[in-house]
């Protein structure tokens, strides 16, 4: 299907540009567009054919009725997955080490937001709890408005936050609030009458193609003992995987933190503090398990994996995209202010005096939320 796809995207939309058919992880490529725009053009054909074609038809109440169903499981789906990750902080994870050290202009607009719904654990279970309320009010099908309603609010706002923090879930957030939308519409008359024109209306009993009772009771069932099911294992899938993503429990304890060199000798030579040195570190950040940060004087970050062997006092630290072992270093740790690496850079011998910083320094470790604050602290 590939290659209707670029013909399309170039005879139709000028695209003449290269691009590859794998986002990377973004839902907004340019292959996502051509495709987008492929499936408005079919919607818009099939919809013209089927009018003139069945035009006699009085109603489809069959049709839509599953068309619904099809749309509450897709929403449901989403909205219970999207909650759980975020009341488990595996989509926003903590507050890491590194970001304390970067300026927040080298921030992307996406690492932005990511940085700020990552701080707060609070905020984020509270935007997660809502989209699963969202999706639980899908459920019953006399709360499906309610849930359409409460699903537009959220994912609004998720939409809106994607578009001004280019973040690439644009497209698809925008349909998620479009499905939870003509769910709504569907019940818009009545929400009005109620909420709008404050009228009293007469119950009606919506339609259903099946009528048989034992159909209705079986599929109560399927959904009380589907949906305990489903919260059991998100919470526990979701608690497990937190835990994982926490990692913060690097080999050994002690090592953890955030280190500022006060020394760094290379090749006998020591190396002035100037901020023009790209060789030169200025801090190496030890937080996860087998990875290790380290930026230099002139702000530029590397990532290394990280190996500590407690028993000889050795760490070995490679950048993963070279040889395993590019640094050989040993290390000298009698206090847990002061650390000391000296081996081998690639081809360098170096030495490097540490200090621990303490992370009370940083207000967005230590302001915690107060009731009472007689002035803003807005820093």
């Amino acid at each position: 299907m590939e290659t209707p796809f670029r013909w399309f995207g170039k005879q139709f939309l000028g695209i003449n540009y290269s691009y590859e058919i794998n986002g990377y992880g973004s839902g907004d490529y340019t292959y996502s567009y051509i495709t987008f725009f492929v499936g408005i053009v079919l919607a818009l054909w099939g919809f013209t054919f089927w009018t003139l074609l069945d035009r006699k038809r009085q109603s489809y109440n069959k049709f839509q009725y599953w068309l619904f169903v099809i749309i509450r499981v897709f929403l449901i789906f989403f909205m219970l997955t999207y909650g759980f990750v975020k009341v488990f902080q595996i989509q926003f994870q903590p507050l890491p080490l590194v970001k304390l050290l970067q300026p927040i202009g080298k921030l992307s607009p996406m690492g932005l937001a990511w940085t700020y719904m990552g701080y707060s654990k609070g905020f984020g279970m509270f935007a997660g709890f809502m989209e699963i309320l969202g999706g639980l009010l899908l459920i019953p099908k006399r709360t499906v408005t309610l849930g359409a309603f409460v699903i537009i609010g959220v994912m609004t706002q998720v939409a809106m936050m994607n578009l001004m923090f280019d973040i690439p879930v644009k497209l698809f957030s925008m349909h998620l609030v479009l499905l939870a939308l003509i769910l709504f519409l569907s019940d818009s008359t009545r929400f009005m009458s109620v909420f709008i024109q404050d009228k009293q209306i007469k119950f009606q009993k919506s339609f259903h193609p099946i009528k048989d009772e034992q159909y209705h009771k079986t599929i109560f069932w399927i959904k009380t003992i589907g949906l305990l099911l489903i919260l059991v294992l998100a919470g526990i899938f979701g608690y497990n995987a937190e835990q994982r993503f926490k990692a913060f429990t690097d080999e050994p304890p002690k090592l953890y933190g955030i280190w500022e060199v006060s020394t760094f000798i290379k090749n006998s030579d020591t190396i002035p503090p100037l901020l023009t040195e790209d060789s030169r570190w200025r801090y190496l950040v030890i937080e996860r398990k087998g990875i290790a940060d380290v930026k230099a004087m002139n702000a530029n970050l590397e990532r290394y994996k990280f190996e500590v062997d407690s028993v000889e006092n050795t760490i070995n630290m490679y950048i993963s995209t070279k040889e395993k072992d590019s640094l050989n270093l040993q290390y000298h740790h009698p206090n847990a202010h002061y650390l000391k690496l000296f081996g081998r850079l690639e081809n360098d011998s170096i030495e490097v005096h540490l200090f621990k910083k303490d992370l009370n320094d940083f207000p967005l470790k230590t302001r915690g939320f107060r009731w009472i604050n007689e002035r803003p602290y807005n820093r």
